[in-house]
C-alpha cells in the first residue's frame, strides 16, 4: 500500500530544492557549474558541435522571420 508522503508535487519539490541551493551557495556556485559544464561540452564535442547548433539556430530564426513576413508581422 502506498504511503502518503505529503501534498508536494515533484515540481514543487524541485523548486524548493533549487531555492534552497541558491540560498546556501549563491550566484558564484551557478557560474562555476556553468563554466565546468561548458568546458566539458567543449572538450567532448569540439568546435563542429557549436558550428552545427549555431547554424540550426540561425536557420530557425530565418524561418520565423519569413513566417512573420507572410503573416504581415513585419
Amino acid at each position: 500500500m502506498a504511503e502518503n508522503k505529503g501534498d508536494m508535487t515533484v515540481s514543487e519539490a524541485g523548486k524548493r530544492g533549487g531555492e534552497r541551493t541558491a540560498e546556501t551557495h549563491g550566484h558564484e556556485f551557478y557560474e562555476e557549474i556553468g563554466k565546468k559544464g561548458g568546458e566539458t561540452t567543449s572538450e567532448k564535442y569540439g568546435t563542429p558541435f557549436y558550428e552545427e547548433i549555431g547554424h540550426k539556430g540561425g536557420q530557425k530564426v530565418k524561418e520565423l522571420i519569413e513566417e512573420g513576413k507572410k503573416t504581415g508581422g513585419m
